[in-house]
Formats: C-alpha cells, sequence, structure tokens
C-alpha cells in the first residue's frame, strides 16, 4: 500500500535540499545567451539528468561509493570545488557569449549534477530506499522522486519568462549574483565536507 507518510517526508526533504525557488537564478545565469529554444531544452536536460544520477545511487548508491572507496564528505568536497569553479565563471563573464558545446555541459554539469544531484540528495535518496520496507514504501519513495524533479523541471522551464521582463541588464545581474550563490553554496558544502572529515578522523 503507498505510504502518504514516505512519500512526504522524502519529498520535504529533497524540496528542501534541491531548493526550486533558489536554483531559478542559478539557472538563468547559466543559460543566459542561449536562444529560448535551447534554454527550454536545458531545463528538461538538466532534470534528466539529475533524475537519472538520483536513481543510479538510489539503486546502488551505497555499493557504488563501497567499490570506488569513496566516502559521502569527500563527494561533498568533490562537489564543492566543481561549484566553485563554475562559480568563478559566473563572476568573471566567461559563460557570456557560450558554445553549442557549452549547451551541453551546462545542462549536464553544475545544473544537473551537482547543483540539483548533489551529495545531500544522493545521500537522502540512499537512505530512504534503504529504510524502505516492501513494495508500498518503495513506491512511495521513486514517487517522490519523480515528483521532485517533475517540480524542478517545471521551475527551470516556466522561470525563463522572468527573462522577458528584466532584459539583457537584468540578465547580466542575475547571472553576478548567481554566481556570488553559488560560490557560497559551493564554499559552504566544502566546509560541510571537511567538518565530517575532522569528525571521522
Amino acid at each position: 500500500m503507498f505510504d502518504v507518510a514516505v512519500f512526504g517526508s522524502l519529498f520535504l526533504t529533497l524540496f528542501v535540499i534541491m531548493d526550486p525557488p533558489g536554483i531559478t537564478p542559478i539557472f538563468l545565469g547559466l543559460t543566459s545567451g542561449r536562444p529560448a529554444k535551447v534554454q527550454r531544452r536545458m531545463a528538461g536536460q538538466a532534470a534528466a539528468v539529475a533524475f537519472g544520477v538520483i536513481a543510479v545511487f538510489g539503486i546502488g548508491g551505497q555499493q557504488i561509493l563501497d567499490y570506488l572507496h569513496v566516502s559521502v564528505p569527500a563527494l561533498m568536497i568533490a562537489g564543492g570545488l566543481l561549484l566553485l569553479l563554475i562559480a568563478l565563471d559566473l563572476l568573471t563573464g566567461k559563460n557570456d557569449e557560450p558554445t553549442q558545446t557549452k549547451d551541453v555541459n551546462v545542462a549536464l554539469v553544475p545544473l544537473g549534477m551537482p547543483l540539483l544531484a548533489g551529495p545531500g540528495a544522493i545521500v537522502s535518496v540512499i537512505l530512504a530506499v534503504q529504510h524502505a520496507r516492501g513494495i508500498g514504501d518503495q513506491v512511495a519513495v521513486w514517487t517522490a522522486i519523480a515528483a521532485m524533479h517533475g517540480v524542478l523541471w517545471v521551475t527551470m522551464r516556466y522561470s525563463l519568462l522572468i527573462i522577458r521582463v528584466i532584459k539583457e541588464g537584468g540578465v547580466v545581474l542575475v547571472t553576478r549574483l548567481s554566481g556570488m550563490m553559488l560560490s557560497a553554496i559551493a564554499v559552504q558544502q566544502i566546509i560541510n565536507g571537511v567538518i565530517q572529515v575532522a569528525h571521522t578522523a
């Protein structure tokens, strides 16, 4: 039987971690300068990539980490460093004139991973799958995961309407603000990873 409590708990957890409203300015900053059609496609690609990564780790995440001898703190630090590099590009304006290759890369990295499918979301899903008892709980867990990525896609897809209002100058401002936000997220993620490493040492 479908467990509403399990669904609600995981959905809310993922909503807080993935933060669809907070991803909007970052998405706008990373996709600025692209045609609207490309931006809409990138929204779908980012959500699909995030779902794929989350699904893979949900099915065999702990086994993957154990096989590679990678700890969760190490995953957090690596993700933070990657986000920091992307944030520096946004702050220095290196993404102002993207090529087609960059269009694909931005949808996959950092939007798909590690921004959406980051260490926090991955660990939450791994734990939810491990604690699920019976088919009802498993259905609730995977329904919550699918629903969350649906929300992410809708949020990014329709955030493009904002560009029509803020125009080119506003997009530049959003890009710089996105770089600041992303760098703060990256630094915090690195700090959290280092703290966890210190606790386990």
